[in-house]
């Protein structure tokens, strides 16, 4: 008989009530035993040098790693080697969080060797052992600690925090396709405005253009917040659709590059919208986004001060020109830039509804 249980982010859902999508499951019997006690069904050796394999049944495939130990991670990607163990303990040792590193048999008992029970409960994201190793060992746990706390408003702990801000650097050496898919689950998150404004630093290697907006001051009446805040308010006021969140992170990122005050005393930013399309495109480029996400982002930065006058002919003008899509995406970036203002002049509410 082999040792068989759920593990990770399966088991987390189940204790909090959610439906998992995917099953994790982890086994003491080796890929080749597997193979044997599966071998009337399909099986795929999706990684068999790592442990794991695929198996379809009825049309639904699990994945099954044996219990293993990670070797040296030399690359801050993969580890150099991978050790087989029949020990569950050791395991789930190797996981990221505490909350993803409990596993559970067959009959609902739960086996939680570091408190990921006790963190779920109270909300709190932990790294297993020590979070510096943790985050050296594959440094895209750092953007995973940020989404989900992004996504459930957990708090990450302190070591784990300052684990985060030490490792930052070694997010350079992550693949930027990786890098993106956490950013975009992160930036539809609840909780993305704390996210953004605690950890500034850690998205700014990611995008050093970020780094000039921290505690830009803007200087003018309409403004009560610097960029970088007005930026996380503004993200978190727009729907929580993943090209229109991204939209709202680039869409001032022009600003400090265009700063100069004007005859009448306040913050001015002339020209900063078509500076701000450079520089998002650069960026949208190094993450390997979809053209036609790059094509709607773009086009909602170039224009998002026009001016659109709520009368038939203009509004006619404004859908020819910047599309129906483009049109839609303008009244929602205009309406999420205002909230972010300040609100004792935020008046343009009613003028949106009414465009």
């Amino acid at each position: 008989h082999h040792e068989v249980y759920f593990v990770g982010g399966c088991v987390r859902d189940a204790l909090v009530g959610i439906e998992p999508h995917d099953y994790d499951i982890t086994t003491s019997a080796l890929p080749e035993e597997v193979k044997e006690v599966f071998s009337g069904y399909n099986v795929i050796e999706t990684g068999i040098k790592h442990g794991t394999v695929t198996v379809i049944v009825e049309g639904y495939p699990l994945e099954i790693t044996t219990f293993r130990v990670e070797g040296k991670y030399l690359d801050g990607r993969r580890p150099s080697s991978v050790a087989f163990t029949r020990n569950l303990r050791e395991d789930v040792a190797r996981r990221d969080f505490t909350m993803n590193a409990m596993a559970m048999d067959i009959h609902g008992n739960v086996y939680d060797f570091f408190g990921g029970r006790e963190d779920l409960d109270a909300g709190i994201i932990r790294a297993v052992g020590e979070a510096k190793v943790r985050f050296e060992e594959d440094a895209l746990r750092i953007m995973r600690a940020l989404r989900f706390s992004s996504v459930t408003g957990f708090e990450i702990e302190d070591k784990t925090s300052k684990a985060i801000f030490d490792c930052k650097e070694m997010l350079e050496r992550i693949s930027t396709e990786r890098i993106r898919e956490e950013l975009v689950k992160l930036l539809v998150g609840r909780d993305v405005r704390r996210v953004l404004l605690e950890y500034w630093e850690v998205f700014s290697v990611i995008m050093p253009e970020l780094a000039l907006m921290k505690d830009f001051e803007q200087k003018n009446k309409w403004h009560i917040y610097p960029v970088h805040e007005h930026t996380a308010v503004a993200v978190e006021n727009i729907i929580p659709d993943p090209t229109l969140r991204v939209i709202m992170l680039l869409h001032d990122i022009g600003k400090p590059k265009c700063f100069a005050i004007g005859d009448d005393g306040e913050g001015h930013f002339y020209g900063h919208a078509n500076v701000g399309v450079d520089m998002a495109r650069d960026i949208l480029g190094r993450l390997k986004f979809d053209n036609e996400t790059k094509d709607r982002v773009l086009r909602a930065i170039k224009y998002h001060d026009a001016q659109i006058v709520p009368e038939t002919k203009h509004v006619k003008r404004a859908l020819n020109r910047y599309t129906i899509e483009g049109f839609f995406d303008l009244v929602e970036v205009k309406r999420a830039d205002n909230l972010a203002q300040n609100p004792n002049l935020a008046s343009r509410q009613e003028y949106l509804d009414e465009l």
